[in-house]
């Protein structure tokens, strides 16, 4: 386990700044998610700590060391690729053991100890004598991470490691990486673009656009008290809506806009009146599109109720709609910076 510290660290690629001046410490044993769209610099932050690429600028500390000359091979890290990259011709057990031998200190009795303690974390002690082809997308994601964890490093560094599995079995593999990560107490980095597993696996979330770290907090910061529009609109399916009063933004969560008869009354609510253009069935849910005084864009504008909810919505009426005045979030409507309350 390891403490990790990036000072001002940039990556240039002619004119394009893809990561532009990023500071982060990351505490021994967090698993820790950066999360953007595509283009945001999170894999190439990434690739900078696994020594893959070459800094601008800055410094890269691990456990106290600077590692930013080093080559990956003297760095303490290990790190699962998108496609896992596995040997098809090997067996699993191969595939596990190849860095250790590789490494060409280990004996025989060594390697087969590190494999099947390895294997046993991962639940695959069954499956060493597959080749890839015989495994399925998941499985094949846990001897990749097999492979990086026999070499027993400070620092695990994973990148968009569940994006070619199927729902389903990204949400079971999610619970898997989770609770082996807790068990080892690796320092971990999980690069991802998508939000749900930021918010259901990171203890903090660093949430970048264009090349610069917009926020870092836990889960419940970032969605709840996001730093800027950025942020509120990109977390959340849909994000934050915003409407515009004068010189500054006034947001809420789609969830948190709810017909005025269910809203609870202990709270101070702010009222809206609400004119429904669209409503879309969703199974367990609904999203409910439309226009609210003060706002221009109707695709802004989506309250999320249950499925369930005994009002009926009709598209073309208007309803008087609640959101509680402590859930409002404001910001600067030139900078899109989070200011304090605002009148409305």
């Amino acid at each position: 386990m390891a403490v990790i510290e990036i000072k001002n660290l940039s990556k240039h690629f002619d004119k394009v700044k893809a990561v532009n001046g990023v500071d982060l410490a990351i505490p021994e044993g967090e698993l820790l998610v950066i999360l953007g769209p595509s283009g945001c610099g999170k894999t190439t932050l990434m690739r900078m700590i696994a020594g893959l690429e070459k800094p601008t600028s800055g410094v890269i500390s691990i456990g106290g060391l600077d590692v930013t000359e080093l080559p990956p091979r003297a760095r303490p890290i290990a790190m699962v690729f998108q496609s896992y990259a596995l040997y098809p011709h090997m067996t699993v057990f191969n595939n596990i053991a190849f860095p250790l031998k590789a490494h060409g200190k280990f004996s025989k009795t060594d390697i087969k100890e590190k494999v099947k303690w390895a294997a046993s974390i991962l639940d695959i002690e069954k499956l060493l004598e597959r080749k890839p082809r015989q495994l399925s997308g998941g499985e094949r994601q846990r001897v990749a991470l097999g492979r990086a964890l026999v070499k027993e490093p400070k620092v695990l560094l994973l990148d968009e490691p569940l994006s070619n599995l199927d729902a389903k079995l990204r949400a079971s593999a999610r619970d898997s990486l989770q609770r082996f990560q807790r068990r080892l107490g690796i320092t971990t980095i999980f690069v991802t673009h998508d939000q749900i597993e930021a918010l259901g696996m990171g203890d903090r979330i660093v949430v970048m656009s264009q090349g610069k770290v917009m926020q870092v907090g836990t889960p419940q910061e970032v969605y709840h008290n996001s730093a800027n529009t950025f942020v509120a609109s990109f977390l959340g399916s849909p994000g934050m809506n915003f409407i515009q009063r004068d010189n500054y933004l006034f947001g809420f969560r789609p969830e948190q806009f709810v017909p005025q008869e269910i809203a609870d009354r202990k709270d101070d609510l702010q009222l809206f009146f609400f004119a429904v253009t669209r409503v879309e069935y969703l199974g367990a849910e609904q999203q409910i599109y439309g226009v609210v005084e003060g706002s221009s864009d109707e695709k802004k504008v989506i309250a999320s109720l249950s499925s369930e909810t005994n009002v009926r919505l009709e598209t073309g009426s208007t309803y008087t709609f609640a959101v509680p005045k402590q859930q409002l979030r404001f910001f600067d409507h030139e900078t899109g910076l989070r200011i304090e309350p605002q009148p409305l």
